[in-house]
């Protein structure tokens, strides 16, 4: 367990916010989504039930002030993989979204990619390890 440091707690409660909404919209309309974006429905519904799980998470761990340094790190390099395999996505032909669709995509990597960037920052400047 690690001190979280406030700009650590702060970016992982903003991945939270992010992750929940995008979780909901996601969930609750993939099959509007899918039509507006050009992407398959499923592919998009599968995403936000995932998001609500990873949003729970990343919420639980910016409300604490220790955290485990290893789940920490999981969520950065999930960001980290996350924002590649969006990129990966678009040019695999797994997929053929619309220029929406394709703003979308990768409006939402850049997003995780800052995530990553903020959590990584805000692990370096959170304390030293303590006792559980």
């Amino acid at each position: 367990m690690i001190h979280s440091s406030q700009f650590l707690r702060r970016a992982l409660l903003a991945d939270a916010v992010f992750s929940g909404v995008s979780a909901v919209g996601l969930t609750l309309g993939a099959g509007a989504f899918a039509s507006l974006f050009n992407l398959p429905e499923v592919l998009l519904q599968e995403t936000g039930l995932f998001l609500i799980a990873y949003a729970a998470l990343v919420g639980w761990l910016g409300a604490r002030p220790s955290v485990p340094r290893p789940l920490v790190v999981i969520v950065i390099a999930g960001n980290a993989l996350w924002t590649l395999a969006s990129i990966a996505l678009l040019f695999s032909g797994a997929v053929s979204p619309n220029l929406l669709g394709q703003f979308v995509v990768v409006a939402q990597a850049i997003a995780t990619g800052v995530f990553a960037e903020l959590q990584y920052v805000g692990l370096r400047r959170s304390g030293d390890a303590v006792m559980a």
